[in-house]
């Protein structure tokens, strides 16, 4: 049995540092003067308080102009020297954490180049049944935090990613989080983040009149947070969903799609990005992330995808045979859980592998690898954040059947609905810190009417505020493998029998009677690695004071860069 005590967090403000401000400030000018060296060197950081207006003030007072103000997450980012910085760490009860940096890095690839590519995604997981009820994700706006949007046009005259299937305007514009600055002229030098809405809401035909994309009438926003080489910062990419909370009602922004991941340095909830990501959620907004693309080991899901409760979604691929099912496999670069706080992740996977899309002949990712371009109009391209776009495209069409679901419930129905892997022996496949509930089905999607089978042992008010926070059932045995703590056998992960390849394989649905069990699973519990094994698979140990600890949030330790969905070999 569970232990299920709350970790409360109380956060009493200091009557003494409104007293003592005038004493302080008096000694930041004494030290900012002793040491010139110290002073011309600064650094990005985002400062957080649970009283934002006091911290806005200090800031004022201390003659910093911050760079970004993210009132979601009550947080500024501002460069400080190490003068300042010392300062606010020793006498002021504020959160500092580094302003990462993250980039969408390139690699070597090999596949098969295509010409005028058959849209082949819809009819996969169903959601041309969508589109033969004139579902086409009409009213919704599905908004694309990644490297901007163009609005291209593809082969059928007009139609693409600025109109719909009938020749409606459907481009709300960009809003460029680098420049906080909104506009209606598309601009995607990477070229990354247009591909990826292209598998979303392309309205474009193939030679055989089937449409390309899962959701072609959905209304489509840019929010540019990475720029042309894939950089950007935490606080790029909080101030762009800050944004999205801001404009939501106006646009009906209802889906989030986030291709992008990098490594968790601290637990889910202590992540600025990730509190950003959790505001989205309970706003309203359907947040979809990729696991990542440094599968297939387990742990190697990153942030934001290791929220507890936001849809997390890997990649599978079918093997170049689109009409043989039976030779399908889970991407080798599909990321895997638990997660740190050991939760089940991916939620759901989907395709991911050599998806075609729409990209500018001169973007940069176009320029790396000219091979995977037709030389006119699309671009073949592999990854989780492909895999993440097709689950965004199913949402939009969920929501235009009922606008009325919640997140949580969209969540339920998605993993509800999924066609888990089995091996022709009829045992799963993969493990579920693999493929979680399995292949989305977007016919299944929107016929379900599951309910309270996704997050409902969670709270995220009082995970926001910081009263409790949660761990998931994960656990790991003596073996070195994972399992799920009060489930069967078939939820232990034979690490030492992990085979991506495979033999005969079949996608079906209710893969066990117990599945909604680790789909609700939460505890208030400390961390469920109750043993202390000494293996390679686990990336961390049980001490939050230990030196080994591989994310710990000191600030000296928090410059390394994150490789975001890096390019991968075609699947």
């Amino acid at each position: 049995m569970l232990n299920n005590s709350v970790k409360r967090i109380i956060r009493p403000l200091s009557l003494l540092g409104f007293i003592s401000l005038s004493a302080w400030l008096l000694s930041i000018s004494v030290n900012s003067t002793s040491n010139s060296h110290t002073q011309s060197f600064t650094e990005s950081y985002i400062i957080s308080s649970a009283d934002y207006p006091l911290l806005k003030e200090k800031i004022k007072a201390l003659h910093l102009v911050p760079s970004h103000e993210l009132a979601i997450i009550n947080a500024v980012a501002v460069d400080l020297n190490q003068a300042q910085l010392a300062q606010l760490q020793q006498e002021l009860n504020f959160t500092i954490t580094k302003n990462h940096k993250v980039t969408l890095s390139g690699g070597r690839a090999w596949g098969k180049r295509k010409w005028q590519p058959k849209a082949t995604v819809p009819l996969y997981i169903e959601a041309d049944s969508a589109h033969a009820m004139r579902n086409f994700g009409d009213g919704v706006t599905i908004g694309f935090l990644d490297t901007g949007l163009e609005q291209l046009q593809g082969t059928s005259k007009g139609l693409g990613l600025s109109t719909d299937l009938y020749g409606r305007d459907k481009f709300w514009g960009t809003y460029d989080a680098i420049n906080n600055v909104l506009s209606n002229y598309s601009n995607d030098g990477s070229g990354h983040g247009t591909h990826v809405a292209s598998i979303a809401g392309n309205a474009d035909y193939d030679v055989y009149g089937k449409v390309y994309g899962i959701a072609p009438n959905a209304a489509l926003v840019g929010i540019k947070a990475f720029d042309a080489e894939g950089k950007a910062t935490y606080a790029d990419v909080i101030r762009g969903i800050d944004w999205a909370l801001q404009v939501k009602d106006q646009i009906n922004l209802r889906v989030l799609n986030m291709s992008f991941s990098g490594p968790a340095r601290s637990y889910y909830w202590e992540d600025p990005l990730n509190q950003a990501v959790m505001k989205a959620w309970q706003a309203g907004i359907v947040v979809v992330a990729s696991a990542g693309n440094n599968g297939p080991d387990p742990m190697t899901i990153g942030v934001p995808g290791n929220v507890p409760y936001i849809i997390t979604v890997g990649a599978m691929t079918d093997n170049y045979t689109e009409s043989d099912s039976s030779d399908d496999k889970l991407a080798t670069f599909s990321a895997a859980g638990p997660t740190f706080a050991g939760f089940v992740k991916p939620e759901i996977v989907a395709p991911g592998g050599h998806l075609s899309g729409l990209m500018a002949f001169d973007s940069q990712i176009v320029q790396e690898h000219p091979e995977f371009h037709d030389g006119g109009r699309y671009f073949e391209m592999s990854g989780t954040s492909q895999a993440a776009a097709v689950v965004s495209g199913v949402v939009a069409l969920m929501l235009t059947q009922d606008p009325s679901l919640t997140p949580d419930e969209v969540k339920c129905r998605l993993m509800d609905s999924a066609h888990a892997a089995f091996n022709d022996n009829g045992e799963l496949a993969y493990s579920v810190f693999q493929q979680g509930s399995g292949l989305v089905n977007a016919a299944g999607a929107l016929a379900s009417t599951a309910s309270a089978c996704a997050n409902q042992a969670l709270d995220i008010a009082q995970d926001l505020d910081g009263d409790e926070h949660f761990f998931g059932p994960a656990n790991i045995n003596s073996d070195g493998n994972f399992y799920i703590e009060g489930l069967g056998d078939e939820y232990v992960w034979q690490l030492d029998e992990n085979n991506l390849d495979g033999d005969t394989l079949l996608w079906r649905m209710n893969f066990a009677e117990n599945a909604q069990g680790w789909r609700n699973i939460a505890s208030t519990d400390t961390l469920l690695w109750r043993m202390n094994i000494e293996t390679d698979t686990l990336l961390w140990r049980m001490s939050l004071e230990s030196d080994t600890l591989l994310w710990r949030m000191s600030v000296a330790n928090s410059a390394t860069n994150i490789n975001v969905n890096n390019w991968v070999e075609q699947q």
